[in-house]
C-alpha cells in the first residue's frame, strides 16, 4: 500500500544508501555500501559552498565476510565530506571490526567502538545495516527450510516469530503454537 499523497512541498535534500552483495571467486562475500547526500540548492558550509546536486557526503564501505558472518576485511572511504581533512581521517579505524561476527552482537559492538566522537556518524550508520544486507545476500543460495537447523530468520522479526501464523503456514516444521 503506498503512502497517502503528501501536502504540496519542495524537496530540499536527498540521501541514497545502496547495499550490494557479491560472491567472490575465493568463496568469501563482499557487502558494499554507499551513502550519498545531495542538496537541491546551493549549500553553504564553513568549508565552502556545495552547488546544488553535488554531494555533501559520498562514502563507501566494503566488508568481506564468510558464510558464518565472520568479518575478514573492512575498507571504508569518504570521497566527499563537509570537512575535508577531518571527516575522512577516521576511515582506517574501521578495520578494527575484523574478527567480529555480523549476527552475534555486532550492532552493539559497532556503536561501542565507533559511536559519537569515535567514528563517523554516517559510516557507522551504514555499517549498522550490514547484518540484514548480509542475510539478504545469502538468501536464495540455499533453500530456506533445508536441513535440520532452524532457518536463520525465524524469531528475528514479528512476522517470523515461531508462534505466528506465518511460520505455521510457511515453516510448519518450526511452528511452536500460538503465543
Amino acid at each position: 500500500m503506498p503512502l497517502p499523497p503528501p501536502e504540496p512541498r519542495e524537496r530540499l535534500h536527498a540521501r541514497s544508501v545502496v547495499f550490494e552483495g557479491f560472491l567472490r571467486a575465493d568463496g568469501l562475500f563482499d557487502i558494499e555500501a554507499r551513502l550519498v547526500d545531495v542538496k537541491d540548492h546551493d549549500y553553504t558550509l564553513l568549508s565552502g559552498v556545495r552547488p546544488a546536486g553535488e554531494p555533501v557526503h559520498d562514502m563507501r564501505v566494503r566488508v568481506t565476510i564468510d558464510r558464518g558472518f565472520q568479518i575478514h576485511a573492512v575498507e571504508a572511504t569518504s570521497e566527499r565530506v563537509p570537512y575535508p581533512g577531518g571527516c575522512d581521517r577516521i576511515t582506517p579505524a574501521y578495520a578494527k571490526l575484523v574478527g567480529m561476527n555480523l549476527v552475534d552482537g555486532f550492532r552493539k559492538a559497532l556503536h561501542d567502538a565507533f559511536g559519537g566522537v569515535h567514528g563517523c556518524t554516517h559510516i557507522t550508520e551504514m555499517l549498522s545495516y550490514l547484518p540484514t544486507a548480509a542475510v539478504q545476500t545469502f538468501a536464495g543460495l540455499t533453500r530456506e527450510d533445508a536441513g535440520e537447523r532452524k532457518p536463520f530468520q525465524l524469531d528475528r522479526c514479528h512476522a517470523l516469530e515461531t508462534s505466528s501464523d506465518t511460520v505455521r503456514r510457511y515453516y510448519p516444521k518450526w511452528y511452536r503454537g500460538a503465543a
